[in-house]
């Protein structure tokens, strides 16, 4: 066979991108976008948008293909952005977001997401695991997981909060997530942080504080075990909600069942508020979220 009869090279394949913006709600925003894809040769796959009434703003994400970097895109999609005053990102589909879970002495969601990330569930790469105990490092390493012990105390506190932060921007992490970390984080590294890390807590909050709640549930005759997944804040427990999870329970449960299903809604409500975000599915409306399931 000739050269001239060879098979031609296959073409590479068109890279895949998601789009997401929010801006002032205005005529001509789907349009504009659009219109900047067709003439950049992309082909959009999926689109979804959300205007709230309630605040005047537009959201929306697009997912599409095209034979075209993603510096380019960056670059080229600015005067669409500015002419209609967004807030916007453009990512590579198919790239894993770097993340590191915390937790403290409650390993239930941290084996879950390991779990879920091992197996190609969750598009993460998990770059660390960070603990103020030493309790879960045999099962980092199990997953060939860097695992970092930092303690903390009341006068180790802003020591411990700066190791973290050099660990989160020597690593490269764009995602946090508390998998039951114990600590009351400071308003410095929630403002540090701010849309970039995730806690998960049951939803009895604020009904019943402290320790044992879902002991203080069960004396008072619960019917619904939930849990919330949502932004850290400096408002404890009050950031904007990304997911929540319930079950029903009946009077029979004991306080032990009750936590057993405190801990499968707990890992199920943050599993999923950590794909939707690292799948560029959330997007920050003041107190709330816009959520492109």
């Amino acid at each position: 066979m000739s050269q001239s009869q060879a098979a031609a090279p296959a073409a590479p394949a068109p890279g895949q991108y998601v789009l997401t913006l929010s801006c002032p709600d205005h005529k001509g925003i789907v349009h504009a976008v659009s219109s900047y894809l067709f003439m950049t040769g992309c082909n959009i796959e999926d689109s979804q948008q959300f205007g709230d009434r309630d605040t005047g703003l537009f959201f929306m994400r697009v997912h599409f293909t095209g034979e075209v970097t993603l510096e380019k895109l960056r670059a080229s999609f600015a005067a669409v952005g500015d002419s209609f005053r967004m807030d916007w990102q453009i990512h590579a589909a198919e790239e894993r977001m770097r993340i590191v879970l915390m937790v403290s002495k409650f390993g239930h969601c941290l084996n879950d997401l390991l779990f879920r990330s091992r197996i190609g569930a969750l598009p993460i790469e998990i770059a660390a695991v960070v603990s103020n105990h030493t309790d879960f490092a045999e099962l980092a390493a199990s997953y060939d997981i860097p695992f970092h012990h930092i303690p903390v105390t009341k006068d180790t506190k802003d020591e411990a909060e700066a190791r973290l932060l050099r660990l989160v921007a020597d690593e490269g992490v764009e995602l946090v997530v508390l998998a039951r970390y114990m600590q009351v984080l400071s308003d410095h590294l929630c403002k540090q942080l701010s849309g970039r890390i995730i806690n998960i807590h049951h939803s009895f909050l604020p009904s019943f504080k402290g320790a044992k709640p879902y002991h203080q549930a069960h004396a008072r005759g619960v019917k619904l075990i939930g849990a919330t997944a949502h932004y850290v804040t400096a408002d404890l427990d009050e950031g904007p909600i990304i997911e929540q999870e319930v079950e029903r329970v009946g009077h029979e449960a004991t306080p032990e069942q009750l936590v057993a299903v405190g801990r499968d809604v707990e890992c199920q409500a943050l599993a999923r508020a950590v794909k939707w975000h690292s799948e560029h599915r959330v997007l920050l409306d003041g107190h709330r979220t816009v959520v492109f399931a």
